[in-house]
């Protein structure tokens, strides 16, 4: 209900939502609804929602960094995929430039190429610290020796050298690309010319050096979360709102929706978990973690 008597909208929900409502929020946000729109189809306030974003952020990542561990992952692929927060690299003001969490921004993913599982992420930059770190959580998390192909990035090689040492087989992908016939347009990729397939170290089976699928995950992360989304203005205006939403996808996308070639969700199929997840499920997560984290200072990030 609204009262728009004094030309103030109030909502009239209560601070903390029905677990209904909670699942229906989190199901908008993971089909890449913004804040603004999920307000006004769900009548709730968008500090209820963004609530909401920070407290289910912090539980899946908790949650997904607890359980994603001592994996039977045989082939990985990794990627990066960029996006940015605040503003455009280029409109970023003097006094926050060379400050992370205002400009480019780059999400490093890593993805069992057989269960579809998202084995883990990494939010910063794209330069060799930050794949170091990426790297050592990769090798922090598998039960054994794997085969892992990346892309060309040259900050690659030293990474998976000191992650992993000697115990892997690793390859690069390494693809050419030429200028598009529409490069004059706004927006138009470069042309994919061909790929190299360069083995780097131990022996990987050339048949499945390949990069293929998660790129396709980077694609649905493009399409599942607003945040992403080239040429609108949709985007993170907060870092930790941004790391927020990815942890919230990563979740559903490992435990509530079903991969349509495996016909089961990533995480079943990697035995992570021997039954399928709802919303619901999702919900109690957050509940639990929220009884757990009663009595701390809340810190309530406003914003999106």
């Amino acid at each position: 209900m609204l009262d728009c008597s004094r030309g103030k909208v109030y909502s009239l929900s209560m601070n903390k939502s029905s677990p209904e409502r909670r699942a229906q929020i989190l199901q908008m946000m993971v089909e890449g609804v913004s804040i603004r729109a999920i307000a006004r189809m769900t009548g709730s306030s968008k500090n209820t929602i963004v609530k909401l974003l920070s407290d289910a952020g912090n539980a899946c990542a908790e949650y997904q960094n607890k359980h994603l561990r001592n994996l039977q992952s045989e082939r990985v692929q990794a990627d990066e995929i960029w996006s940015f927060v605040y503003s455009k690299q280029k409109n970023v003001p003097a006094d926050k430039r060379g400050h992370f969490g205002y400009g480019d921004v780059w999400t490093w993913t890593a993805l069992d190429a057989d269960s579809k599982l998202m084995i883990t992420w990494h939010v910063g930059t794209r330069d060799a610290d930050a794949a170091y770190e990426f790297m050592l959580d990769v090798a922090d998390r598998l039960a054994h020796r794997i085969q892992l192909t990346t892309d060309g990035h040259g900050a690659y090689l030293n990474a998976v050298v000191g992650a992993f040492g000697n115990a892997i087989d690793y390859a690069q992908l390494v693809k050419k690309y030429g200028t598009a016939i529409e490069a004059e347009k706004r927006y138009s990729p470069a042309v994919c010319l061909g790929a190299e397939r360069k083995v780097v170290h131990g022996n990987p089976d050339r048949d499945h050096i390949s990069t293929s699928y998660v790129e396709r995950a980077n694609l649905s992360m493009r399409m599942g979360m607003r945040r992403f989304t080239r040429l609108t203005n949709a985007f993170s205006k907060k870092l930790e709102n941004h790391m927020h939403a990815l942890s919230i996808y990563f979740m559903h996308y490992n435990f509530v929706r079903i991969h349509q070639t495996l016909r089961c969700t990533p995480a079943m199929e990697a035995h992570v978990t021997d039954r399928l997840w709802s919303l619901e499920d999702m919900v109690a997560l957050v509940d639990e973690w929220e009884v757990r984290r009663k009595g701390e200072p809340d810190v309530n990030n406003l914003g999106s």
